[in-house]
Parts: C-alpha cells; structure tokens; sequence
C-alpha cells in the first residue's frame, strides 16, 4: 500500500485540528480538587501523542529513503507508531463499550 507523502501530511494535520478543537470544548468541573483529571485532556494528550510518534515514524522513513538513517531505526519508529494507534484504538474500543453498556441501564 503506497500513500503520498502529502496525504499523511493532511491527515496529521486534519487530526491536530481535531485535537486543539476537542480540548477547547470541554467542559470545566465544578469542583477540580475533588474531580480528578479530565478524561478529554487525557484522550487529547494520548491521541497528541499518536500523531507525534507518526510524524516520527514519517520522518525517520524519508531519512532512510535518503540515506539518513538506517533500516532498524525506520522499523522502530514505524513499531512504536504501530503501538501507540493500537493502544489508542484499544481505549476507543473500551469508551464505546462502557458507552453502549450505559445506554442499555434502564432508567
């Protein structure tokens, strides 16, 4: 599968967008001591994260197709982009179950 260099670039872009929209439209709690840390900031920082690691990974690929750097450090950085989507996919996957799971209490 070969994708344009341009359209990873968009999409990175497109889910930075996402993420400065979704920590700009979250709610304040009405008691911060006592309500712990906010789920949106932290699904923010995570999904942050995801895109740093691939911009990583996006990176370290052209430098190898350059002559940069070498083939174990384009594999790690792909392995651990490879990591940090699935471990976000994994909470997504967690979020709508509980999601669904509330929705079938009666009320």
């Amino acid at each position: 599968m070969s994708m344009p260099f341009n359209a990873a670039t968009a999409a990175y872009g497109q889910a930075q967008n996402l993420i400065s929209q979704a920590g700009k439209s979250q709610p304040t709690p009405v008691d911060t001591q006592a309500a712990g840390p906010n789920f949106g900031e932290l699904v923010s920082q995570n999904l942050q994260s995801v895109v740093e690691a691939g911009k990583v990974s996006d990176q370290t690929s052209l430098d190898m197709i350059n002559g940069k750097a070498n083939v174990v450090d384009a594999v790690t950085a792909i392995s651990q982009t490879e990591v940090a989507i699935e471990s976000m996919v994994a909470v997504r996957d967690r979020v709508i179950s509980a999601y669904e799971e509330i929705m079938r209490m009666p009320i």
